[in-house]
C-alpha cells in the first residue's frame, strides 16, 4: 500500500499552508492512501482543541473542517513532541485523532516506503 506523508509546519502564521496542507492530506485518504499529517514548528498549534476553529481562507473548506474529515477517512495526525513541548501547549486538550510523537516515529514511516511534502 501507498504511504504519503504532509508535512505541516505553519498554523495561523501562515493558514494558507496549513489549510491546503490539509486539503491535500484529505485527497490523499480519500484516495485510499495510508495519509500521516505531521505538525512540526508552529504547525503544531493545530493539534489544540479549538485553535482552528476560526482559520478560514477564501475557497476552502474550515480548517477545523478539513481535519475532522481527515481523521474521519482514517488519516493520522502526528504531533512533533520537541515542537509542542517547547510551546508549552496542553497535551489532554488534543484533537480527535492527533498523537505525539518523536522523530523516529517518521523516520520509520519514511523509510518503509513513504513519501513527504512540506507545507
Amino acid at each position: 500500500m501507498a504511504k504519503f506523508m504532509v508535512s505541516i509546519t505553519h498554523a495561523k502564521d501562515n493558514s494558507d499552508n496549513a489549510t491546503v496542507g490539509f486539503v491535500v492530506a484529505n485527497a490523499s485518504a480519500a484516495s485510499g492512501v495510508e495519509t500521516v499529517v505531521f505538525l512540526t514548528t508552529e504547525g503544531v498549534r493545530l493539534s489544540s482543541n479549538g485553535y482552528a476553529d476560526d482559520v478560514h481562507e477564501e475557497g476552502f473548506a474550515p480548517l477545523k473542517q478539513l481535519m475532522a474529515d481527515f481523521v474521519e477517512a482514517e488519516g493520522k495526525i502526528w504531533v512533533c513532541s520537541p515542537c509542542f513541548k517547547k510551546r508549552g501547549l496542553d497535551m489532554n486538550n488534543l484533537v480527535k485523532g492527533a498523537t505525539i510523537v518523536g522523530g523516529a516515529k517518521v523516520v520509520e514511516f519514511l523509510t518503509t516506503g513513504g513519501s513527504c511534502i512540506t507545507y
